[in-house]
């Protein structure tokens, strides 16, 4: 009888990437993947410990997994093992622990545990130069992939504790990338995005770069669709945009990691750059793109963050008029230069502050759409909804604007021109099919 393995993902994209991998991985070595409920005989939980409610979420899910099956083995995954290896060990409810960069092994050390029992598998990821080669043909998804390309991070913001719990930057080598993605193109997928713990700085250990792997994942024949995933603003040179409108594949989708609008913040966060060069960097990218959506992230509250400093983010945020900007409010990791900043900010102000700039992106974000009204647009369709008692197919255009469609059809799938219409469905555009 096959062994029953229940996996839960927490956290960004590259950890659901690593997290299909590893599914795939154990029903090659003849485990049947179930739901994350009871009856598993293990049960992977891929954690992530970005913020302190990340970290409660993961060790919330490792103690589910143990009362949904207490004889089950439950294995904790990831970065908050990397960072808490001797809580986890310490914790009745967890019976492994596997660290980053062993994720490769998942069906080899389940074998060793039931030989031996070992419990640990956690190397040292702050001094290895090796990246943890993983890959999929397929995904949750059944239009778009995300492929990761990169781990590590050399940059060590005042706030983050990424660099310690994934390394330094270590690159995917361009063929391996060029492989997988012909493999996804070849099961139908016609949409990739390339992603990264910091993937701007792809290459640097290689001596190649982003750049260069765009444009080789853009020989692709049947992928139409590349997106990237969280780019530094620095990489926006005049070369980077100009080299990337000429590639018609690419969409004009842009995440630029901004944190705050405040030079004097920026500054505290060891973010390396001006606001007015952030600035600069969505100039560049809208001379060379129309309209593009740029979208971003920011902090509030950070550690001597000021009602004057918050205001200059605010204005500068209103001004520049981005498409998304998703919020976040400062949360404390220990180990990190900002954890023993002085003046930290209550909770109570970091609610305040994000409910304002949460209304600023509402704003921002209906503008940018609303805009897209009376367009003929490509959209790339991926589900068939229920909207309001209508039936309709749900997509994305190059710019990621969901867009609906009256499901008279299947079009799962297909990449479709539509005219937009200035109708909403539970908050999503409706379009009308171009025939």
């Amino acid at each position: 009888m096959k062994k029953k393995a229940a996996l839960h993902n927490l956290g960004c994209k590259v950890n659901a990437y690593e997290m299909e991998a590893m599914q795939q991985m154990l029903e090659e070595a003849g485990y049947e993947t179930v739901p994350f409920a009871p009856g598993a005989d293990v049960y992977i939980i891929n954690t992530c410990t970005v913020t302190s409610i990340a970290d409660r979420k993961s060790r919330q899910m490792l103690h589910k997994a143990k009362k949904m099956n207490p004889r089950a083995v439950v294995v904790a995954v990831g970065c908050y093992v990397q960072a808490s290896k001797e809580e986890l060990e310490a914790d009745e409810a967890v019976d492994l622990v596997i660290g980053n960069n062993r994720k490769k092994d998942i069906v080899k050390i389940l074998e060793e545990y039931e030989k031996s029992r070992a419990e640990e598998f956690v190397i040292d990821v702050n001094h290895t130069g090796e990246y943890e080669n993983l890959s999929i043909t397929r995904t949750a998804e059944h239009t778009r992939a995300y492929i990761k390309v990169q781990d590590g991070c050399n940059q060590f913001c005042s706030y983050c504790i990424i660099p310690y719990v994934r390394g330094r930057v270590r690159s995917r080598r361009p063929e391996d990338v060029a492989d997988e993605v012909r493999r996804l193109a070849e099961n139908g997928y016609r949409e990739v995005v390339l992603t990264g713990i910091h993937l701007s700085s792809y290459g640097i250990d290689l001596g190649t770069s982003l750049l260069e792997l765009i444009k080789a994942v853009h020989e692709t024949e049947g992928i139409e669709r590349i997106r990237l995933g969280s780019l530094e603003p620095r990489i926006i040179t005049e070369e980077f945009a100009r080299e990337l409108a000429s590639l018609p594949k690419v969409c004009p989708h842009f995440h630029l990691s901004l944190q705050s609008g405040c030079d004097a913040t920026l500054k505290r966060m060891n973010r390396r750059y001006t606001a007015e060069e952030y600035a600069e960097k969505c100039g560049l990218l809208r001379r060379y793109f129309d309209d593009p959506a740029l979208t971003t992230d920011v902090i509030v509250g950070f550690p001597g963050e000021t009602k004057e400093e918050f205001e200059t983010t605010r204005a500068f945020l209103e001004d520049l008029k981005l498409y998304e900007t998703h919020i976040f409010k400062y949360s404390r990791r220990k180990g990190t230069r900002a954890d023993a900043m002085p003046d930290q900010v209550s909770d109570e102000e970091k609610g305040e502050r994000s409910a304002v700039l949460l209304a600023l992106n509402e704003k921002n974000r209906e503008a940018f759409e609303n805009r897209r009204a009376g367009r003929e647009d490509q959209v790339l369709f991926e589900e068939y909804v229920s909207l309001d008692g209508r039936d309709y197919y749900v997509g994305h255009t190059r710019e990621y604007v969901k867009l609906a469609v009256l499901a008279e059809e299947n079009y799962a799938n297909q990449i479709l021109s539509v005219r937009v219409g200035e109708e909403r469905r539970q908050g999503i555009l409706v379009c009308r099919r171009q025939f």
